[in-house]
């Protein structure tokens, strides 16, 4: 069965122009544009992936990626001509997979969204042959890390962690003081090599850092070693 793509996307050029492309790769594809029709689409079916566009009528991609994460953990993938680092930053806080920018060759498109399905496949299969999970929790001084829930206790306040949060959190609690380059943290955490591309890295540290840290412009537990990597220390 082919992987169903939902593409989001007010630009009737290049939305023809991705259909046309992924519908040849072997992808199906739905297509909407404007955010608004995207979320409809969103109910009426079961996607692979969603490639959303940032600025569109009616509904912006921004409420449209909120909006799909309350309910769903499918890739999302943003593509999008304001390419800033706020802009990057805020989309990928909202919950986005990862970021392409305008204009974008056909050969990177399709190998980020290959990268994203087989990312979340290989993530929701290794969940499935998990039969008897084990209770997983840490606790570092006011922090309480509870893995099998995804949250966080600090100062007896519960915090909300998304699945790559949980995994670099776990990834580095679970190797106190060990260094992790920035090529190693893609490896484990998005389980792809690694291209350069150090935002989505950086985005998902400074969320995990706002969420964790008592002051994340000074962070305790989440160090950075510059130009080097990261690493976990027990303070």
């Amino acid at each position: 069965m082919s992987q169903h793509i939902l593409l989001i996307e007010d630009d009737l050029s290049i939305a023809e122009m991705l259909l046309k492309a992924l519908t040849k790769e072997g992808y199906n594809l739905t297509t909407a544009y404007d955010g608004e029709e995207g979320l409809i689409a969103f109910e009426r079916h079961t996607y692979d992936l969603v490639l959303v566009d940032l600025m569109m009528p009616k509904v912006d991609g921004m409420e449209v990626i909120r909006q799909i994460r309350t309910r769903s953990a499918v890739p999302i993938l943003i593509m999008s001509a304001k390419d800033s680092d706020v802009d990057k930053a805020l989309g990928l806080g909202f919950g986005a997979d990862d970021y392409v920018a305008k204009p974008f060759s056909m050969l990177e498109m399709t190998a980020r969204i290959q990268s994203a399905i087989r990312r979340s496949t290989t993530y929701a299969r290794l969940q499935q042959q998990e039969e008897q999970p084990q209770a997983q929790v840490l606790t570092y001084g006011n922090l309480r890390i509870d893995f099998d829930h995804f949250t966080v206790i600090r100062d007896e306040n519960e915090i909300q962690l998304t699945a790559k949060e949980s995994d670099i959190l776990k990834l580095f609690a679970s190797n106190p003081n060990r260094v992790f380059t920035k090529a190693q943290l893609y490896g484990f955490i998005w389980k792809d090599d690694y291209m350069g591309d150090e935002n989505v890295i950086n985005v998902h540290i400074r969320r995990l850092r706002e969420k964790i840290e008592e002051d994340p412009s000074h962070p305790v537990h989440i160090k950075t070693l510059w130009g080097i990597g990261y690493k976990w220390e027990n303070s």
